[in-house]
């Protein structure tokens, strides 16, 4: 949710790697605008800074949630009698409002911004982690949340782009 109180407690904490995945929630509740978006992204990332100024740190956009690709919050409910499942209620176009699609982009600004005097800073788009594709084998069952093979797939595929020889997370290639 981009609280200024979690990125306090992140910077207190001793951390050797960092990764924060940003953006589905304030879609889901509906709590942020364009607007603010961009600065409170700043704002986090200074706070984590001020605790980690040389922490290899990974900025993660959403997976990907058909709902909300192209279509703002808030996330509402349904029910046929049998199953629950997750809705976008917002309306498309709407002024200002967060969608995935934009949100992975301002992050992917953001990060390509701040890493021209932050080589520790990294962007990995959520959708490497969980995409169109996947959905097709793994659908989320209620068409938000991810179910446990796929939590696993998303952990693999993370652990392999982040650790590998030339991954942010790799201490070989690590600056420090």
């Amino acid at each position: 949710m981009l609280d200024p109180f979690t990125a306090r407690a992140l910077r207190n904490v001793r951390a050797d790697l960092i990764s924060l995945k940003l953006g589905i929630n304030l879609i889901n509740g509906d709590v942020m605008r364009e607007r603010a978006f961009g600065p409170a992204v700043h704002g986090y990332l200074d706070a984590v800074r001020e605790g980690h100024p040389d922490t290899p740190v990974v900025l993660i956009s959403p997976i990907y949630c058909a709902i909300h690709e192209n279509t703002p919050g808030p996330t509402g409910t349904e029910f046929d009698g049998t199953r629950a499942w997750c809705v976008a209620t917002g309306v498309p176009g709407g002024p200002g409002k967060l969608t995935l699609t934009w949100i992975r982009q301002t992050l992917a600004d953001i990060v390509a911004l701040r890493a021209k005097t932050d080589p520790n800073l990294h962007y990995l788009d959520g959708t490497k982690l969980y995409g169109p594709e996947d959905y097709a084998v793994l659908p989320l069952p209620d068409e938000l949340h991810p179910a446990h093979a796929t939590h696993l797939q998303m952990g693999e595929r993370f652990a392999k782009w982040a650790f590998e020889p030339a991954g942010p997370f790799c201490f070989s290639t690590a600056v420090r």
